[in-house]
């Protein structure tokens, strides 16, 4: 199965900061029903992530309602994602 969705990169700051990108409402919905099935521990879901011409394996972090979708500064920097641009993000999981 295959999400596709875009929104805005946003960081949330701890000792260091993190970047993320959340899941609208509509593919929460959608990632909710797979996670029902494959959730493991405290509702972390793994999944592909793809973000131009990078792919990687992540996990989904669920927040508030949503899942974040962590971009680490090894993807970040290369594609020159910026706080606030709007990224398309493709999701898949494996079954």
């Amino acid at each position: 199965m295959e999400l596709r969705f875009s929104n805005e990169l946003i960081e949330w700051r701890g000792p260091a900061p993190f970047y993320f990108i959340q899941t609208p409402a509509d593919i929460t919905e959608e990632i909710k029903v797979i996670a029902a099935a494959k959730t493991y521990g405290w509702g972390v879901l793994h999944t592909n992530v793809t973000i131009n011409s990078t792919q990687w394996k992540t996990a989904l972090i669920p927040k508030d309602g949503a899942y974040l979708v962590p971009i680490k500064n090894a993807i970040r920097l290369p594609e020159k994602l910026e706080l606030g641009q709007r990224v398309d993000v493709r999701l898949s999981f494996d079954f």
